[in-house]
């Protein structure tokens, strides 16, 4: 996918736009431009009816560091990667791949490993303090608008040929819209109130993207941010062109703090015409004539008090979605987020075949 990467750097102004319903939004950023023209480009190979980094076409023999057949030990026994954006604009983009290493054996330790596509090994060297999980930024990247690359997928030279999993990024660049992502194993459809099975799963697909450097504990997701009706995602092979008729804009997922009172009054203000904000599995709560009756985190009552992070488009949080700003002091975590569609790109591959979520997050009453 990756391979050796020139960088030019020059300040370029770049504009996005993004529109939901009936609210308009432009943004443009003035930002300092890193590319990386890479001199090969081979996207991620394409999850099957049950994508797994196991099931992606072998890659090419690993060399060992004796020269001999003999194949390395499996010093990794899972891998994980996530990304970090450390610049603000969507395209061009610095970023950086984190890795989450376990099962490594005890004492220190050297682990291979490279991007999937790239010719060269690094080396991560591994601490003998280690505990049961390593993190480590395995990589600092950058895309402009003349890359080609769109997925990236970390694999370690070791006889099991461990990959990772999947992560989309499609700002910079994206496949054809015949190309197959992942698998839905129902139809995911939207309800009358903009949210439902889909708009749960596309909450899902964010929190997951952004949990692991954010620290995120619930995503939110207004109506504005799932398309209807090409929001509803058929049984079976889930292409791009269906991904992109579900979340065109490509929003940034970022994330903030705010505790319980302030989350109440927030979903509160739900009604008919602007939906209700629908949250990623674990945070259910109940709406009675435009006032939350009941909120509960992972099953337990979230207090007035309790500050929980909260991730979401900055375009819902910024109040374009026709919910309130979200204006606390200091409630600003983290910006650093994929696009919520690629977010939805990589749980797809992570996660085929994929099922529809029960849409029962949200209660309504009267």
């Amino acid at each position: 996918m990756l391979g050796p990467a020139r960088k030019t750097s020059g300040r370029a102004p770049f504009a996005v736009t993004c529109t939901g319903g009936d609210t308009y939004t432009g943004d443009v950023w003035h930002s300092v431009k890193t590319s990386a023209e890479y001199e090969t480009a081979t996207p991620a190979p394409t999850p099957t009816a049950t994508p797994a980094p196991t099931s992606s076409p072998a890659p090419s023999p690993a060399p060992t560091p004796t020269g001999t057949e003999s194949p390395l030990p499996n010093l990794v026994g899972k891998a994980r990667i996530a990304f970090e954006r450390t610049t603000a604009s969507k395209c061009p983009l610095t970023f950086k791949l984190h890795g989450r290493l376990e099962g490594i054996p005890a004492g220190a330790q050297s682990i291979q490993y490279r991007l999937v596509g790239a010719k060269e090994w690094k080396k991560l060297d591994v601490p003998a303090d280690h505990g049961p999980v390593h993190n480590a930024v395995l990589e600092t990247l950058s895309l402009d608008q003349e890359s080609t690359t769109y997925s990236l997928q970390i694999e370690f030279n070791q006889a099991d040929r461990l990959r990772t999993n999947i992560i989309y990024y499609f700002e910079c660049a994206g496949p054809k819209g015949s190309k197959q992502i992942g698998v839905a194993a129902d139809d995911i459809k939207r309800d009358s109130w903009g949210g439902g099975p889909v708009a749960e799963l596309v909450a899902d697909a964010m929190l997951e993207a952004v949990q692991p450097v954010s620290g995120a504990q619930i995503a939110l997701v207004s109506k504005y941010a799932v398309r209807s009706p090409g929001a509803e995602i058929k049984k079976g092979p889930v292409t791009y062109e269906q991904l992109y008729a579900t979340q065109p804009n490509g929003l940034h997922v970022d994330t903030w703090s705010m505790n319980g009172s302030q989350l109440k009054w927030l979903l509160g203000h739900a009604n008919k015409e602007r939906g209700v904000l629908t949250p990623s599995a674990g945070l259910r709560y109940t709406l009675a004539n435009g006032e939350v009756t009941a909120l509960t985190l992972n099953g337990a009552p979230v207090t007035d008090t309790q500050v929980i992070k909260v991730a979401a488009n900055y375009i819902l949080a910024g109040g374009w979605e026709g919910f309130p700003q979200w204006r606390w002091p200091d409630n600003s975590v983290a910006h650093n987020g994929p696009d919520d569609r690629g977010a939805l790109a990589s749980y797809f591959a992570d996660h085929s075949p994929v099922r529809a979520p029960k849409g029962d997050r949200v209660t309504i009453r009267g």
